[in-house]
């Protein structure tokens, strides 16, 4: 049940359930399921928010918890602890960021759906991770350490982008009491506090502050992630037994919640057409062709230039096989189009149903690459 493998089918089944809701006579009194209010409002401090809000402003500040511990445990003991082993995955991550959103621009500059041009950029580790895994042995394990550590410094990225591009209507009172919190937790983190509640707890209202503060609060799983000592040893580090606490509720409820409440997708006539819109275009050639040039030929300059190396036992046509299962961006491509979009529905909708099909091709290509260069190998005696 922790494996990733398994994450990606219920998150797959989730967008699959969520899709047939949408598209049957439950789709509507979804949409006010997902609008009701839940919460509290006392004196000056509003905790009142529709569901759909607590799943995208609540439980993903989870998500990203865990994403942080990850990229945190990955920059001090892991594949990005030392120059050698961060460089590849590090530039091809920054490539394969770089290359979709210049794509993205490209169609869109000038347009009304200017601003999306995050969303072809982020790579859904779970979804990638998972194809990667089912492949088995036909992929090379140091690829699939290349592509974990690859997704991570794209999450990243994407975390930059969300704090630093989609911060609307900054409360700087706010957000000097959630600094404030933060270089508290800095401390207890110096003093070498053990406890994980001296860093959950007031990380609840780090959350509160951040919210209200206007940048996006899932930021605030990320900088609490920052805090929670870890050892350098072998020794259990409090990081690594939040980060194990985290994997059953985010990969099998919050995640699944996430696709179930935002894929709520209504098919209609008109989204073939719109798939060669500016908006359609840009997603679906950021990442589907994107992704993978930008990943492999950044890989490619780095590895000419001998400051990387190639995975071990992994060919160019593999790195092209992983640029393309990058092109999977579903989770964070759509969580950065609500961001992109608020307010605007239909640009939404649209947004999503690229994302989907392109997300699904770069899957489907990605597998039969690497398959078939597994199939090609002369068998050994």
């Amino acid at each position: 049940m922790r494996s990733v493998t398994i994450s990606g089918v219920i998150l797959l089944s989730c967008v699959m359930l969520s899709l047939v809701i949408a598209n049957s006579s439950l789709g509507y009194y979804f949409e006010r399921l997902l609008a009701a209010p839940i919460g509290i409002q006392i004196a000056g401090y509003h905790l009142r928010y529709s569901i759909l809000s607590w799943i995208n402003d609540g439980l993903m500040a989870v998500f990203f918890l865990m994403v942080g511990l990850e990229i945190k445990r990955e920059m001090v003991k892991g594949e990005l602890a030392s120059a050698k082993k961060a460089a590849l995955p590090i530039v091809a991550a920054i490539g394969g960021a770089l290359t979709p959103a210049l794509i993205y621009h490209l169609f869109n500059q000038g347009a009304q759906t200017a601003g999306g041009w995050g969303i072809p950029m982020a790579t859904d580790i779970a979804f990638a991770l998972a194809i990667i895994s089912l492949l088995g042995k036909n992929v090379p394990l140091s690829l699939k350490i290349f592509l974990a550590a690859l997704a991570i410094v794209d999450d990243l990225i994407a975390i930059l982008v969300i704090a630093v591009f989609y911060t609307h209507n900054l409360h700087i009172g706010s957000l000097l009491i959630a600094l404030g919190l933060f270089l508290i937790l800095l401390f207890f983190n110096q003093i070498r506090k053990q406890n994980l509640l001296w860093y959950l707890i007031p990380g609840i209202f780090i959350w509160y502050f951040i919210h209200q503060s206007g940048i996006h609060p899932t930021i605030a799983g990320v900088l609490i992630a920052t805090t929670v000592p870890i050892a350098l040893d072998k020794r259990p580090s409090p990081l690594q037994k939040l980060e194990h606490h985290l994997q059953l509720p985010v990969n099998l409820i919050i995640m699944p919640l996430f696709a179930l409440a935002n894929t709520n997708i209504r098919f209609e006539t008109s989204m073939l057409q719109d798939l060669n819109t500016p908006l359609g275009l840009g997603i679906i050639l950021g990442l589907l062709v994107g992704k993978p040039i930008g990943i492999t030929l950044t890989s490619w300059v780095f590895v000419k230039l001998k400051i990387a190396s190639l995975p071990n036992m992994a060919s160019w046509s593999h790195m092209l096989g992983v640029g393309l299962l990058a092109g999977i961006g579903f989770t964070m491509s759509v969580f950065i189009a609500l961001l992109s979009f608020k307010g605007k529905p239909e640009l939404m909708s649209e947004a999503k149903f690229a994302i989907l099909v392109a997300s699904t091709l770069s899957a489907i290509f990605g597998s039969v690459l690497l398959k078939s260069i597994s199939g090609r190998r002369k068998p050994t005696i």
